[in-house]
């Protein structure tokens, strides 16, 4: 019996000497620092507004903590007074009250705390240890899809940067800042803006009319550039590339999700050396083509223009090639073309609208981060081909912001809309109120502008070259044809139009812009 006696002893002793490392891994937690956290808040009535940024009822990794601290967040809500007895009472009318641990656990907490003197700091160790819990979480989550040999490799990719992504977002806080530096960053803008040519403040897009209501793209705006299909949204921004990129030599990135990189490159070298799309594809050009290929080419060799034609790319994708890109070659801008052929792989989402309004918000953050204007192109809906198209109606064919195709988050999102109209799509080639004739011209309309005012502007639209440039600027007037009445403008092939197939839409019959 003795022996038996001393044998438990033994080990008992064993086990007490076992840490936790020998007998298996713990959470990330403090739960007396919870405990801390709580009792403060009770004890000081103004204590939780120093740390509701910080904390949420799931930080805790105590539930009994959890509910306390629900509770207490629930009051300041109500803007009642937190207390030991409000707290009570809101537990008991939750029915929380067994669950936190009753009134005598509740007194234990406000009696072991002093004073609210260091709660800012035990909140983040709190907060930290939650954190740390979640990127377990998403960790071991990814660790059991990526045994599953059933699971697409590129789709758990997206899904494990999305979760990190999530995590990283709700856990990054600003500080409130003084106003002071900002006034003074402000003014730096202001003189810089100053000594440039034109009072451009943000990358300008070679469109000298629409840079004078812009001041140029800004730094950490979504713009949004939409059109219904052949109205040459490709174009336009490809044209603005080359304006930025060869022109003012400011490197810009394009994420084209529609072409390959050979497709974009040879749209721009259309639009540098002005010959025709069909003669570039199979290489029968006059000999003084080649010449002016040759020679007109050299402005494109060395332009910083980075092209990334990943097909089916996400915007968590995006936010990490964005970032690299932005550190790496100092890109100012970012195009992306176009936003509904992205997608949010990885994002909780019950609808196409949900996933739109993810990316677009998602989007809007990258411009943030990253302090660079972000452009975007996007469909329209239908809406435009319904309403009134009499030759004489130029107004009635101009889209609207209503027009924004899939979800409304994108007009809120964006800092600014723009659209492109081509009356002569319609088969309208004069404006009867002024009298002005709208053969080879195209419209950028900005309809919000949330730091400006919206305005109108012209542009000369020469569709053989799928170029967009200023109305007035000199160009060979044998390159346009000017359709006759009975025709239709020209149109190109893409993929952008199967959607709109789809729909049984008339106008989107495998014809689309540049």
């Amino acid at each position: 019996m003795a022996t038996s006696t001393n044998n438990r002893k033994r080990n008992t002793t064993t086990l007490a000497k076992v840490g936790a490392n020998e007998m298996g891994k713990l959470p990330p937690q403090a739960p007396e620092l919870e405990e801390s956290v709580l009792g403060a808040l009770m004890i000081e009535k103004d204590a939780y507004a120093t740390i509701a940024d910080l904390l949420r009822p799931e930080s805790f990794y105590v539930d009994s903590n959890a509910c306390i601290f629900d509770a207490i967040r629930t009051l300041a809500a109500k803007d009642a007074p937190i207390d030991l007895l409000s707290v009570v009472e809101q537990l008991k009318a939750q029915g929380n009250l067994e669950k936190a641990g009753g009134v005598v656990r509740l007194s234990e907490l406000t009696r072991r705390v002093a004073s609210a003197a260091h709660l800012r700091y035990h909140a983040q160790i709190v907060a930290q240890k939650a954190t740390a819990r979640d990127l377990i979480s998403v960790a071991c989550q990814i660790e059991e899809k990526g045994y599953d040999e059933t699971q697409d490799v590129d789709v758990l990719m997206q899904e494990a940067e999305a979760g990190i992504f999530e995590i990283s977002q709700r856990a990054q806080k600003r500080d409130v800042t003084q106003i002071d530096p900002v006034i003074e960053e402000a003014f730096e803008r202001m003189r810089k803006a100053a000594k440039n040519e034109g009072n451009i403040s943000g990358v300008p897009s070679g469109i000298t009319e629409l840079d004078k209501i812009t001041s140029g793209w800004q730094k950490s705006d979504l713009i949004i550039i939409a059109a219904r299909p052949a109205m040459g949204k490709t174009a336009f921004v490809l044209s603005m590339a080359k304006n930025i990129a060869v022109n003012f030599k400011r490197p810009v990135a394009m994420f084209s999700l529609e072409m390959s990189n050979v497709q974009l490159v040879n749209r721009l070298i259309m639009n540098v050396c002005e010959i025709e799309g069909d003669k570039i594809k199979n290489g029968r050009l006059s000999k003084q083509e080649w010449n002016k290929l040759e020679t007109k080419v050299n402005d494109l060799m060395g332009a910083p223009i980075y092209i990334d034609d990943t097909p089916g790319l996400s915007v968590f994708e995006l936010q990490s090639k964005a970032r690299k890109l932005v550190r790496e070659k100092k890109v100012e801008l970012i195009i992306i073309d176009y936003l509904q052929l992205m997608n949010a792989n990885g994002a909780n989402f019950g609808s196409r609208e949900q996933e739109v309004s993810i990316i677009s918000r998602r989007l809007k953050w990258i411009a943030k981060e990253l302090d660079i204007p972000v452009i975007a192109l996007s469909q329209l809906n239908r809406n435009v081909e319904k309403r009134d198209s009499s030759n004489s109606n130029v107004e009635g064919k101009k889209p609207q912001l209503s027009d924004l195709r899939e979800s409304g988050a994108i007009e809120q999102d964006a800092d600014m809309v723009c659209f492109i109209h081509r009356p002569e799509y319609y088969r309208i080639y004069n404006d009867d109120k002024t009298g002005k004739d709208l053969r080879g011209l195209g419209q950028i309309i900005v309809a919000k502008h949330r730091n400006g005012a919206t305005d109108e502007v012209w542009m000369r639209f020469i569709g053989k070259y799928a170029k967009f440039q200023n109305e007035n600027e000199a160009f060979d007037e044998s390159i346009y044809d000017v359709p006759e009445t009975n025709n239709a403008p020209t149109t190109f092939q893409s993929r952008m139009n199967v959607a709109s197939e789809a729909e049984g839409a008339r106008l989107d019959d495998d014809i689309t812009p540049f």
